[in-house]
């Protein structure tokens, strides 16, 4: 873990050494609190709870992400650094873990700058904070979950672009795959594949942590499924590494 630890730190430091980070950081904002208090109705809900802001932030998550990771593998298979990256004394593994956890952590960082919702939401009424707390972790995961799949893309190709567009399509379908659109569809012709459907979906899954409910299931699926994506990233870079 320390030398994945040491390339996080690495990474971590060039995202705020580019505009990228501060771009990232304040599209985020600005989107997350306009949609918000706008098409979700934050005031005229009457509710003190924080259910809009969960709702929208996969759906951000689903075009910000991608442009976050598209960079990770393919530049560094464009500019041919990545050989140099890993006559490092790291594992692959290491190299792939470090760069996820910098982009896990900066998104964690873009996610706890929303912290005047929760001070808004306080001060209007009198919320469950544990509540909000697991609705949180559960947008952290799907970040996550995000970043994984964003991440193992960028490794299969050199061009940014083809990364971000085949990154936004895949988070699309483990995002829409839970929409009552596809589950009803679903429902009426394959109903087997509908509860499949609502099994894969990360939106369904933060649906339930951001009502309060931590189930062991929903942990695994989000553990697993980074772990799997990390997994593939692993074998991307080992496989595409000469070219």
């Amino acid at each position: 873990m320390a030398a994945a630890l040491t390339i996080a730190r690495r990474e971590l430091a060039g995202y705020f050494a580019t505009p990228v980070a501060y771009v990232f950081i304040v599209i985020f904002l600005v989107m997350s609190g306009t949609l918000t208090f706008t098409l979700g109705n934050f005031f005229d809900r009457g509710t003190a709870d924080l259910q809009p802001f969960f709702g929208f932030v996969p759906w951000l998550f689903l075009f910000l992400v991608p442009a976050l990771t598209m960079r990770l593998w393919a530049e560094e298979r464009r500019l041919g650094t990545i050989e140099l990256l890993l006559t490092l004394p790291v594992t692959q593994w290491q190299a792939v873990l470090g760069k996820f956890l910098a982009a896990w952590l900066f998104c964690g960082i873009a996610l706890a700058l929303t912290f005047p919702l929760v001070l808004t939401v306080n001060y209007l009424g009198r919320p469950d904070n544990g509540v909000i707390a697991t609705g949180y972790i559960g947008c952290l995961l799907v970040a996550g979950a995000y970043l994984s799949i964003g991440a193992a893309i960028s490794a299969l190709t050199k061009n940014q672009v083809v990364a971000f567009v085949l990154a936004v399509a895949v988070c699309f379908l483990f995002a829409a795959s839970g929409s009552p659109v596809v589950t009803d569809f679903l429902s009426r012709r394959i109903p087997v594949m509908a509860e499949i459907a609502r099994g894969i979906s990360v939106t369904e899954r933060l649906g339930d942590l951001s009502r309060g409910i931590v189930a062991l299931r929903d942990l695994i699926f989000f553990g697993t499924f980074i772990g799997f994506w990390l997994f593939a990233n692993t074998l991307a870079v080992d496989h595409r590494k000469a070219d």
